[in-house]
C-alpha cells in the first residue's frame, strides 16, 4: 500500500517505521517548519527509531496526500481542526483515514472522529489506539492493539495491512467507546504521576479500578458500550499510562506536583477540559478528572486533593 503519515513526531516516527517495515511505501509528512522532520531530513533519527532510506520525507501536504492509498494521522489532538480544514480542501476520493491519536477537542469535547467527518464525511476513517511505547516496539516487545470504526469492511481491510508479529490487532466494536476510552486514560495517567510525586504510588489500585468506572459511566451516558472501558483502549493501556517510565502524561503528573518543570505533550491536560464539559453535557459526576482538573488548572494543593479523593468518607466500591 501507499501510506501518508501526517504527523512526524514521537509516535508519527514510530508508525513510519513501523509501517515500512511491514512493506508498504511510506512517506513521512511534516510541516515546513518542524523540528521533527528537520532533524529526520539530517540525520534519518529522532533519537527513538531511525528510518530507512524507503521512507520518504515531505513538507508538501497535497502531493503526500494525492500519492497515498491510507493516511495515517498522528498530531496533537489539539492541533487536528487545523490539519483538517487543510485535507478538506483536498481531493481525499479513494482513500482511508486511521487516527492515531488519543484525544478529544477541548473546546467542545468531540471526538476526534467526529471532527474529521465534519470536513471529509464521504472519506472512511478508523482508530488505531491501545498500549504501547516507541521504546519496547523498538527493541522487538510485542504488544495488541485495536482498530475500530464504523465499517467492518475497512476494519478489516486496515488489520489485514497492519497486523505483524510486533502488533496483534483486535476489531473494535464500540467506536464511541474506544475513542472516548483512549482519551480519558491520559487524565488518569496524569492522576497517576501525581501519586507518585507524592509518594503515594499504593493507590493505584484504587485509580485504576475508580478509573475505569468512572469512565464507564460516561461512555454510557453517551450512548456506548460501558464494558469498553475494561478493553485494550482503557484499562488495557493502563500498563504503558499509569505505570510506565515512557508515559508522558504520567511523568507530567509526577513532575508536576513535584514543581518541576516539563517540556513535552501530555495531551491529557486538554483532554481533562473536554471530559468536564461531556459530564457535564451527559449529566455523570467525573471525580477524577475533577480532582486533575482543580490540581492542574484550579491551583488545588495536589497532596489534599488526592487525600480528599481516596482517603476521607466512607465510600461503596462503585
Amino acid at each position: 500500500m501507499k501510506v501518508t503519515v501526517i504527523g512526524c513526531g514521537r509516535w508519527g516516527g514510530f508508525l513510519a517505521w513501523y509501517l515500512d517495515r511491514l512493506g508498504h511505501g511510506v512517506t513521512l509528512y511534516g510541516r515546513g517548519d518542524s523540528a521533527h522532520l528537520a532533524r529526520f531530513r539530517a540525520e534519518r533519527t529522532n533519537g527513538l527509531v531511525t528510518l530507512p532510506q524507503s521512507v520518504a520525507l515531505s513538507a508538501d501536504l497535497p502531493a503526500c496526500v494525492g500519492a497515498a492509498e491510507i493516511l495515517v494521522v498522528s498530531v496533537g489532538a489539539q492541533s487536528f481542526r487545523a490539519l483538517m480544514r487543510r485535507l478538506g480542501a483536498l481531493d481525499l476520493e479513494g482513500k482511508t483515514a486511521v487516527l492515531c491519536m488519543k484525544g478529544l477537542e477541548a473546546g467542545t469535547g468531540l471526538r476526534l472522529t467526529q471532527v474529521f467527518e465534519e470536513y471529509a464525511p464521504g472519506t472512511p476513517v478508523a482508530i488505531w489506539v491501545g498500549p504501547g511505547h516507541v521504546q519496547d516496539f523498538t527493541r522487538g516487545v510485542p504488544n495488541c492493539m485495536v482498530i475500530d470504526g464504523k465499517s467492518r469492511k475497512v476494519k478489516e481491510f486496515l488489520v489485514s495491512a497492519f497486523s505483524s508479529s510486533l502488533i496483534r490487532f483486535y476489531y473494535g466494536c464500540d467506536l464511541l467507546g474506544n475513542e472516548i476510552g483512549a482519551a480519558s486514560k491520559n487524565v488518569v495517567g496524569i492522576a497517576a504521576g501525581m501519586l507518585d510525586g507524592l509518594g503515594k504510588t499504593a493507590l493505584k489500585g484504587a485509580l485504576m479500578s475508580r478509573g475505569t468506572r468512572e469512565i464507564a459511566r460516561l461512555i454510557q451516558a453517551m450512548g456506548g458500550n460501558g464494558i469498553s472501558a475494561y478493553g485494550l483502549a482503557h484499562l488495557g493501556d493502563y500498563e504503558a499510562t499509569v505505570f510506565s517510565p515512557y508515559s508522558h502524561n504520567r511523568r507530567f503528573g509526577e513532575s508536576f506536583v513535584k514543581g518541576e518543570p516539563y517540556g513535552e505533550l501530555a495531551e491529557g491536560v486538554a483532554t481533562t477540559a473536554a471530559l468536564l464539559k461531556l459530564g457535564a453535557r451527559y449529566g455523570v459526576d467525573l471525580p477524577i478528572t475533577r480532582t486533575v482538573d482543580a490540581v492542574v488548572n484550579g491551583g488545588a494543593d495536589p497532596n489534599r486533593a488526592l487525600s480528599d479523593l481516596f482517603l476521607r468518607g466512607i465510600k461503596t466500591e462503585f
